[in-house]
């Protein structure tokens, strides 16, 4: 019987989570695992809903990422009426999706991950949290929240609300944007770019200092898929699923979003809440789902693309392609892939916002059931998500099915926490700061477990080390 930890709750995650980290006899770790605590149900109470109210209800999943379910949601609306949205609405669909990525890894970035990188992983836990980063680094602080302000407010110039916003439906977009509206994002682009981009100066120079966590936080060869387009151009909304492996090497190509169960499976685990998706043509059935482990999320869709499509974006993608040594294989350089997909995206903005169609009255498609079965897929922040719905007759819902994001990352995540713990974990005593690496492994990956966020405060945290006689030899307390 094994010795073991227990890191409960996981700290500065959007969610409740906890890790178990069992040691053998010579108090070496035979074993981590990342548990996911809480459960919700959304495809459950789902069902028996109107088609048309899914972007709005689903978008209720997440108060971190809600624009993420309102696109996916309205892209399986669009398949089902069996319409091709106009134009002007994919543009601000996209653009809202932009704002959206620019403020969740904001979020991630300057409030979760921040305190760990500038203030140090063995620093004070009291004060390694967003508001000690505002006393140590106040107008760094200022402008990451600056940032997530903009995206922000993108999301409600174009979907009516910051949070849970009516204005994104099946056949396109509520409302068109007025000029106005466009002038007034236009102004603040400025300074979201180059907050973006002095970020990313600012992590290039201190990557040296990780060089021990770059090689021990989930540096592992595995799959990465990602949404991809014809062009290779960096891809968040539309297009066809790419896969490539550790190598760069493609795996899989051109397949739809419908055809997603021919390549995906889930797995579940008598742990967590958290389903394990997986690579199904290397998994044999019965098998461990791990064979067919892969990521998602920024550092998959920087691996996918050929290119990021536009100058800046393109100079980081080079820079972090010269760093990785190719295929980006470490976990700790989502950091690094959320900042780049920052600044791109405030590029790609520029050029959507000086569109001349993008104030366009026309934006909204209407059409009754023309399909009973489909799927939507967009990029998320945190990573390729799936919304799959079978309706009746009347539009109302009989089954739904919903892949997050997070959920495929389970595998990796729970391979990353292994890793970190075997690098750093020797014998029964373990220093705050080590166990804060295990959670920080976590954090690398910005898990989005539910709306909910443990961003500021003590971070509360109690480890037991239990022997094999059920004695504690140890306790650790974070109150």
């Amino acid at each position: 019987m094994h010795d073991l930890v227990v890191i409960d709750p996981v700290t500065r995650i959007e969610g409740h989570a906890k890790i178990t980290i069992a040691l053998d006899d010579a108090g070496e770790v035979a074993d981590a695992r990342f548990h996911v605590t809480e459960f919700r149900g959304f495809e459950e109470f789902c069902r028996g809903r109107p088609v048309w109210e899914m972007p709005s209800l689903t978008a209720r999943t997440c108060g971190i990422c809600p624009v993420s379910h309102l696109l996916a949601s309205a892209k399986t609306g669009d398949a089902i009426m069996g319409v091709q949205i106009p134009p002007t609405a994919v543009k601000l669909r996209r653009i809202a999706n932009l704002g959206q990525i620019i403020q969740s890894h904001a979020l991630s970035f300057f409030h979760l991950s921040a305190p760990d990188l500038l203030l140090g992983m063995d620093s004070d836990p009291a004060a390694r949290n967003v508001f000690g980063l505002m006393a140590s680094e106040p107008e760094l602080a200022r402008r990451g929240i600056r940032l997530r302000s903009f995206g922000q407010s993108v999301i409600e110039a174009i979907a009516g609300r910051k949070v849970h916003s009516p204005g994104i439906v099946p056949g396109g977009i509520a409302s068109p944007m007025t000029p106005e509206t466009r002038d007034r994002l236009r102004e603040n682009l400025a300074e979201a770019r180059e907050t973006a981009g002095d970020a990313l100066v600012l992590f290039t120079g201190m990557l040296d200092r990780f060089d021990r966590e770059v090689r021990a936080f989930g540096s592992f060869p595995s799959l990465h898929m990602g949404l991809a387009n014809d062009a290779g151009t960096w891809e968040h909304y539309d297009g066809h699923l790419r896969i490539v492996d550790a190598d760069g090497a493609v795996v899989v190509e051109g397949v739809v979003a419908d055809d997603y169960r021919t390549i995906l499976g889930e797995a579940g685990r008598h742990d967590s809440y958290l389903k394990s998706p997986y690579f199904k043509p290397r998994v044999t059935p019965g098998d461990d789902p791990a064979a067919g482990t892969y990521r998602v999320g920024p550092l998959a869709r920087l691996n996918v693309c050929t290119t990021m499509g536009v100058p800046a974006g393109d100079a980081a993608l080079a820079e972090f392609r010269e760093r990785a040594g190719g295929v980006a294989n470490s976990s700790f350089f989502y950091h690094y892939a959320r900042l780049i997909e920052i600044l791109s995206a405030t590029e790609h903005m520029q050029r959507l916002l000086d569109d001349p169609e993008i104030t366009d009255q026309k934006v909204r498609a209407t059409a009754g059931i023309n399909r009973r079965q489909a799927v939507g897929a967009s990029e998320a922040p945190r990573g390729t998500l799936f919304h799959e719905y079978t309706v009746d007759g009347n539009g109302i819902l009989t089954d739904v099915n919903m892949i997050i994001a997070t959920g495929q990352n389970n595998l990796a995540m729970n391979a990353t926490v292994l890793q970190i713990a075997r690098e750093w974990i020797e014998g029964p005593s373990i220093p705050e700061g080590i166990l804060n690496r295990v959670e920080a492994g976590i954090r690398a990956f910005d898990p989005c477990l539910s709306c909910s966020t443990h961003a500021i405060g003590q971070m509360p945290l109690v480890i037991d080390l239990v022997g094999p006689d059920g004695e504690t030899l140890c306790r650790v307390r974070r109150d």
